[in-house]
């Protein structure tokens, strides 16, 4: 085993645990480090694999907490913006604009960790636009999830619902891009192999991350959730 694959699999497993326990923050973990070790196309290719199967064994046990009213209008919106998002990014000036995405993000990582709250209703057309935005991110720019999870966060669901809802949105967005790339001839065998190797330790982990979940409570999942929601801002300003 190379070093590369050996810490790469030491990242994956650290990405497990995260997205176990709070549903969330697995592939902002990992893209930072993979994209040094496996470039970025393979990086894209490689986590959305990962974290669709991690999706499809997360999902039985929270589908009947997911608040399909709201995820589904983001996550279609999401789907359907993402290869207007490939568009743009041909003729906007990326690093710019994902400086002032992350900029945003912390921000609102830390009006959150404040204790805001937002208290009206989760608007369908509120949805939509955070779907659209989250869509034109993810491939602008890969921090697709941070508007999602400051929409879902600032509310008063808890912790409960709100890593179902996640796991609800992974699961029609993942689907999208992993269509999206394979028409785009991204996901190759060598990108599939990769994944494959890395995902019984992701998966390892990520049992044991939804292990605590159950023996958390909401101060400690929200405080989680956030700083993971603050650290990607962080790193998209600094990247």
């Amino acid at each position: 085993m190379s070093e590369q694959i050996a810490y790469a699999l030491l990242i994956a497993a650290a990405a497990g645990l995260m997205r176990g326990f709070a549903g969330v923050g697995s592939g902002m973990l990992m893209a930072p480090f993979f994209v040094h070790i496996f470039g970025p196309i393979q990086t894209v290719g490689i986590i959305i694999l990962i974290e669709i199967v991690a999706t499809a064994l997360l999902l039985p046990s929270v589908h009947r907490k997911i608040e399909w009213n709201t995820i589904a209008p983001i996550g279609i919106a999401a789907a359907v913006f993402m290869p207007l998002g490939s568009w743009l990014l041909v003729s906007l000036k990326t690093p710019t604009l994902q400086f002032g995405v992350s900029l945003v993000v912390t921000l609102s990582a830390l009006l959150l960790m404040s204790g805001w709250r937002y208290e009206g209703r989760k608007l369908k057309t509120v949805s939509v636009g955070v779907g659209a935005t989250s869509g034109l991110l993810m491939a602008l720019t890969s921090l697709g999830n941070p508007p999602v999870m400051v929409y879902l966060l600032s509310g008063r669901d808890s912790a409960e619902t709100n890593r179902a809802n996640f796991t609800g949105y992974f699961a029609v967005t993942l689907i999208a891009l992993i269509a999206l790339m394979t028409f785009n001839g991204m996901i190759s065998v060598h990108v599939f192999s990769l994944a494959i190797a890395l995902l019984p330790g992701f998966l390892l982990t990520t049992w044991i991350g939804s292990r605590l979940f159950i023996k958390s409570n909401e101060k400690l999942y929200r405080w989680i959730a956030l700083s993971i929601l603050l650290m990607a801002g962080i790193y998209g300003m600094l990247a």
